[in-house]
């Protein structure tokens, strides 16, 4: 006769370690790590604050994504401890982890204690059906998913790098987006600025590209800057948002946006392109270099003119924008390792990848002075940066 259901469960228990839900409180503050293994709406009714959602059954498929250092304790939980039992016994003799316990008595004995309780705001259907590509990622879920929603970036430019970040942050439900340009649409751009479209010739281009987000996600809302960014108002603007997306086109605005970002400690993820190159870097204040670090001044003119004077092929600046929206998306969710004192440089003709060590100088005239030792008076001062990268050649 076939052992009973009970008895089978019971036999699992015997083989596992099970802990009360006070020693895996206690065990989770010292960095063990909690899993909760019951199904997506039984977590978002409410969990343990802290825990990994991982449902049982993808427990194979998404739990290094929770959990990738299988000697770090991990203790998994479900409604009363029974699944959890199944899944600890998976984890040990299945998947090799080394150190696994069940909680006994599960989310409800933990709640009956009257122990801390975390209810994620809920999502509407259309956003779980929306999003579900990102739900499914252990790295995002339900969690990672209400970070991008509750997130504030700031693109600056909307022409060929701003069109591809935009549509991509927006289609990823990156629920504040910030548009920073003063220029109309013009027939030259539509070669790359793919977030315009022929009948918006003449329209503003912040004006033009809000239309193309809202129509894509309407759980996206676009805040119109038609300004150039200037010291004027770098400082009003800035504080607003959690990123900065720099496309800029010329070295005096790059540089006054490093340092009000520095001051304000916010990150940019920065990106250029000519002809058929493209370079990529996130200058995180006080984590790695800023953009001084790594361009102490300014390039000659003749070694760096414009794209209007030498063109660029139409399919670079995709490129290089969808990879400006992969970093936005790793430092919004604080996954992954961003290209903090990296520089990746993309030769598109040769289909190659290269990357360069960027390190902080200690002598930067910027970012080796911490914030709190500037003045109130010195924060909203910045030099004539026209006359610094004309000085510089």
């Amino acid at each position: 006769m076939s052992p009973s259901g009970a008895e089978v469960l019971r036999q699992i228990k015997s083989r596992i370690d099970e802990i009360d839900p006070a020693a895996a409180r206690e065990q989770s503050s010292h960095g063990a790590v909690l899993v909760d293994v019951r199904e997506t709406d039984e977590w978002s009714a409410g969990h343990v604050p802290g825990a990994r959602h991982v449902p049982k059954s993808h427990l194979e498929s998404r739990i290094e994504g929770a959990a990738p250092d299988r000697s770090v304790p991990v203790i998994v939980y479900c409604a009363s401890g029974n699944r959890s039992a199944w899944a600890a016994r998976t984890l040990i003799e299945d998947l090799g982890y080394e150190h696994v316990s069940s909680m006994t008595g599960g989310f409800t004995l933990w709640k009956d204690r009257g122990y801390e309780v975390e209810v994620p705001r809920s999502m509407t259907l259309e956003q779980r059906e929306r999003y579900s590509r990102h739900i499914l990622l252990p790295e995002v879920g339900m969690e990672g998913q209400q970070k991008l929603l509750d997130a504030r970036v700031l693109l600056l430019g909307a022409g060929g790098l701003g069109s591809p970040t935009a549509l991509y942050l927006a289609a990823a439900g990156v629920g504040t987006l910030g548009i920073v340009d003063d220029d109309v649409v013009d027939v030259s751009n539509l070669q790359r600025q793919v977030i315009h479209t022929t009948d918006r010739v003449g329209m503003p281009k912040v004006e033009s590209a809000a239309m193309t987000v809202m129509a894509l996600n309407p759980d996206v809302k676009v805040e119109q800057h038609r300004l150039r960014l200037g010291a004027d108002n770098i400082m009003e603007i800035l504080p607003n948002y959690d990123i900065v997306v720099d496309g800029l086109d010329n070295f005096p605005t790059r540089y006054l946006l490093n340092d009000a970002s520095v001051r304000l400690r916010i990150p940019v993820v920065s990106a250029a392109i000519l002809g058929f190159d493209g370079q990529l870097s996130v200058f995180k204040p006080y984590e790695g270099p800023c953009y001084r670090c790594l361009f102490p001044v300014p390039p000659p003119a003749e070694l760096a003119p414009s794209c209007g004077a030498n063109g660029v092929i139409g399919v670079l600046p995709g490129t290089m924008g969808l990879l400006q929206a992969t970093e936005v998306i790793k430092l919004i969710l604080d996954i992954g390792n961003p290209l903090i004192g990296r520089l990746l440089m993309y030769d598109a003709l040769a289909a190659t990848v290269t990357e360069v060590k960027v390190r902080r100088d200690p002598n930067c005239p910027i970012c080796s002075r911490a914030p709190e030792e500037i003045s109130d008076q010195e924060m909203g001062a910045f030099p004539d940066y026209d006359a610094f990268c004309a000085g510089a050649h």
